[in-house]
């Protein structure tokens, strides 16, 4: 982009009121890929997977099934329907797939009914922390070799659960290393819900720390955040039946719709599906840059759906639910960080109303292969500082996990990470 070109002018005059932090003016880097190649069409264009590739499917587990279902299964198994209950407590409750812990299940035929309904599914392959332990990031193996990953994270107040909803992602955006790696497969709903069973099953053993020192007897996961590998909308039809268990107080985890955030570049279909499902979860549009021109490069989701077509349909979201809308923006050096942005992407929102959304920019977190890098400090605050003065609430985010490769846009199997999958068998 010159420095004569429209767009950024017109931008450039929307708040002539505030000094720029720079006193010159800023460069504008070109989103690029070095030290791997971006997937094309035939056409030249980023490559966009929606279709998961055709894979062996995962047994079918409990989660999979709805509360019906799973009666008629434990009847096919030879077992009274009341059963169903009692599994759905020991896994969903207990936190076990373990049928020497189900001693109120008759031994007879018990190994085999659990064995139906609540099959291995993944298989740890490492575990990393950091922040002293409050950060753990988890490597799973799925029964097809499929590698995975999830973050948990303790905060003062709330457990939160970063999970994956695909492995790999299909998006193809150039600054997110799970892009990178193209889409394996989507993955069911019980492979979803399995992340938070194995998370507060860990956190019950003391895995994130003795609960009576550093929080309560019986806490677990409080917050869901579909910001793993993968594009949650695009697996939309597992993501919801994984959201729908998770908030089942009756049949299934028993959470809070409030406390799950599912996350999306900007499917606007799925984003309008999701407005009529009467689930009143957070909902966060990874924007990252205002404009079509840089967005179109930034996310390839962009050559479908504009900018203006993914705030609508957010806007429709927060109308139809009266849950404010959360605006993801990866703050890059000197590609999408400038002064002129914050202002227009605070003109967008104001236009269509207030108090409807929030604004999350985090400094990018590096990747493998790529050269870009997270804003200077100072950039970062007047960025923040422009879109609070427009009256736009944004709050810079917390990057947890960075050391173990665990925050924001790092989540990918490595080499090294197949390798250790290697000689780990799956089940």
């Amino acid at each position: 982009m010159t420095d004569s070109d429209p767009v950024r002018e017109t931008a450039s005059s929307v708040r002539e009121t505030s000094s720029p932090v720079r006193s010159t003016k800023p460069r504008q880097v070109r989103p690029a890929t070095e030290g791997w190649s971006q997937q094309k069409d035939e056409s030249g264009r980023p490559l966009l997977q929606f279709a998961s590739p055709k894979r062996g499917k995962p047994p079918v587990h409990l989660a999979d099934l709805t509360p019906e279902q799973r009666v008629e299964k434990v009847k096919e198994l030879g077992m009274p329907g009341f059963r169903a209950k009692q599994l759905e407590k020991h896994y969903f409750r207990h936190f076990t797939s373990d049928a020497a812990e189900m001693t109120d299940l008759p031994a007879a035929g018990r190994d085999e009914l659990v064995a139906g309904l609540l099959p291995p599914l993944l298989t740890e392959v490492r575990r990393l922390e950091t922040d002293r332990g409050d950060t753990i990031k988890f490597l799973w193996k799925l029964h097809d070799g499929a590698l995975v990953e999830s973050v948990l994270m303790r905060y003062t107040g709330r457990i939160t659960l970063c999970v994956s909803s695909q492995a790999g992602c299909g998006m193809n955006c150039p600054f997110c290393a799970t892009g990178q790696a193209g889409l394996t497969r989507n993955m069911s709903a019980a492979e979803i819900i399995e992340q938070v069973v194995r998370a507060n099953r860990l956190i019950a053993d003391g895995g994130l720390g003795d609960p009576r020192k550093v929080g309560h007897e019986g806490e677990r996961v409080t917050n869901i955040v579909f910001m793993g590998m993968g594009e949650p909308l695009a697996n939309y039809a597992r993501v919801m039946q994984a959201v729908r268990t998770m908030v089942d107080k009756d049949h299934g985890i028993g959470m809070s719709a409030r406390g799950i955030t599912v996350s999306t570049v900007g499917l606007v279909p799925a984003i309008q599906k999701l407005t009529k499902e009467d689930i009143p979860v957070t909902f966060a549009l990874s924007l990252h840059a205002p404009d079509d021109q840089l967005r179109d490069e930034l996310i390839p989701v962009n050559s479908r759906w504009k900018v203006d077509e993914a705030l609508d349909a957010a806007k429709a979201y927060f109308d139809e639910t009266g849950r404010r809308v959360s605006i993801e923006y990866a703050l890059i050096k000197d590609m999408n960080d400038h002064a002129w942005r914050a202002d227009l992407l605070a003109e967008k929102l104001n236009a269509r109303g207030r108090g409807w959304v929030h604004v999350n920019p985090i400094p990018l977190n590096p990747t493998p292969g790529s050269i870009w890098t997270s804003s200077e400090p100072e950039v970062q605050d007047e960025f923040v500082r422009r879109l609070n003065e427009a009256g736009i609430p944004t709050t810079l985010r917390d990057t947890r996990g960075k050391e173990i490769d665990g925050a924001c846009g790092q989540l990918v199997a490595t080499e090294d990470d197949q390798r250790a999958a290697d000689t780990v068998p799956a089940g």
